[in-house]
C-alpha cells in the first residue's frame, strides 16, 4: 500500500481517525479512555494542537483537529505513541496497537466543520451503541449541547459560532442540527473526499494543490499526489462521456455525475446545479452507480476506459 499524502501547513484543519490493529479494541476501560483524553490535552499544551471535536469508540476514534503550527505528524506521533506505550505497559504486551498510519483528511473548515462534527458525534448511534448521541459519554457532544462543562483543551466555539453568538442559543441550535439526522439514512460528508486526501470545494482543492503540491516530485508511493496533480473539469468529463457513450442519454448522465463527484473536487451543490438535480440526488446517484459497477463488469470496463481518456488515476 502506498504512503498517505500528508499536507501540513499552519492553520490546517483535519478529520483524523485511527483504528486498532486487526480492528481489535483499543479502549477497554474507563481508565483507557481517560488516559487517551489526557494525551489530547497534552498535545494541546505541548504541540499547539486545537481539538474541536472527538469521539472514542471501542476500536477506533475520530478527531476534528486544527494545527496552528502546521505539525500534524508531530501531534499524532505524540497522541498515538504515548497511548500505545501506556496500553502496552498496562497489559504487558508489545508491538503495534493501531492499524498502520493514521488517516487524516485535510478539510475546508468553513464548508465542512459543522457537517463533520455532526458525523463524529453520531458515530456511536450509527454503530448501535446508543440511541442518542448524548448517551455516549466519550465524545464531545455533551460539551457542545451544554450537558457538561467543556475542558479547557476542547474548543467548541469555532463550530458553535456558526449557530449563534450566544453559547447557550448556539448549543440548542446545534443539538437540533444533529438530531435532524437521528433515525435517518444519510451520506457521510467524507464520501466527497478527493483522492483520499482533501475535502473541500474545487477552489480549495486547486489552491492547496497549487500552493503545497505543485512541483513536488511525483512518487509512485503517493497515488493521491498523481490524482491531485491533474483534476479534470466537469465539462471535460461530460464531453468525454458523451463521445464514448453516445446516444445512451441516461447512462451518460449517471456516468458523468459519478465521475464528476469522484474526480473534480467540485462541491456536491455545484455538481447538482450542473446536472439540474439536488445535492442529495448527486450522492445517491454516485453511490448507486458505484454499487452497480461492483456487479456489472461491462459498466466497470466502460468507467475504466473513461478514466483513462480523462487522464486521472483511479485511486
Amino acid at each position: 500500500m502506498g504512503r498517505p499524502l500528508r499536507i501540513e501547513y499552519p492553520g490546517a484543519h483535519y478529520h483524523v481517525t485511527t483504528r486498532g490493529n486487526e480492528r481489535k479494541d483499543v479502549f477497554k476501560s474507563q481508565r483507557d479512555r481517560e488516559k487517551f483524553l489526557s494525551y489530547l490535552k497534552s498535545a494541546v499544551i505541548r504541540y499547539d494542537a486545537v481539538i474541536h471535536a472527538y469521539c472514542l469508540l471501542s476500536n477506533h476514534y475520530h478527531i476534528l483537529m486544527e494545527t496552528p503550527s502546521g505539525n500534524l505528524s508531530q501531534i499524532m506521533q505524540h497522541i498515538n505513541g504515548a497511548y500505545t506505550n501506556y496500553f502496552n505497559t498496562k497489559r504487558k504486551r508489545s508491538g503495534h496497537l493501531f492499524q498502520g498510519r493514521f488517516k487524516a483528511i485535510l478539510i475546508e473548515a468553513d464548508e465542512y466543520a459543522t457537517e463533520l462534527t455532526r458525523y463524529i458525534h453520531l458515530n456511536p448511534v450509527r454503530a448501535g451503541m446508543v440511541k442518542r448521541p448524548e448517551e455516549h459519554p466519550w465524545s464531545s457532544y455533551r460539551d457542545y449541547v451544554g450537558e457538561r462543562i467543556a475542558p479547557e483543551w476542547l474548543k467548541t466555539g469555532f463550530v458553535l459560532g456558526y449557530f449563534g453568538k450566544k453559547t447557550s442559543d448556539a448549543g440548542g441550535k446545534y443539538q437540533k442540527f444533529v438530531e435532524d439526522l437521528l433515525d435517518k439514512e444519510y451520506d457521510s460528508p467524507l464520501n466527497a473526499t478527493v483522492a483520499a486526501t482533501m475535502l473541500g470545494c474545487a477552489e480549495f482543492i486547486q489552491e492547496i494543490t497549487a500552493q503545497y503540491l505543485d512541483g513536488k516530485q511525483m512518487d509512485r508511493d503517493l497515488p493521491a499526489l498523481r490524482t491531485l496533480s491533474n483534476r479534470p473539469s466537469m465539462d471535460t468529463i461530460v464531453q468525454t462521456v458523451k463521445s464514448i457513450v453516445g446516444e445512451q442519454v441516461r447512462l451518460a448522465e449517471k456516468t458523468s455525475i459519478y465521475l464528476c463527484h469522484k474526480y473534480t473536487g467540485a462541491k456536491v451543490k455545484e455538481i447538482g446545479e450542473r446536472f439540474g438535480i439536488g445535492q442529495s440526488s448527486v450522492t445517491q446517484v454516485s453511490r448507486r452507480f458505484a454499487l452497480q459497477m461492483d456487479t456489472d463488469g461491462t459498466l466497470k470496463k466502460l468507467v475504466e476506459q473513461l478514466v483513462g481518456e480523462i487522464g486521472v488515476s483511479n485511486v
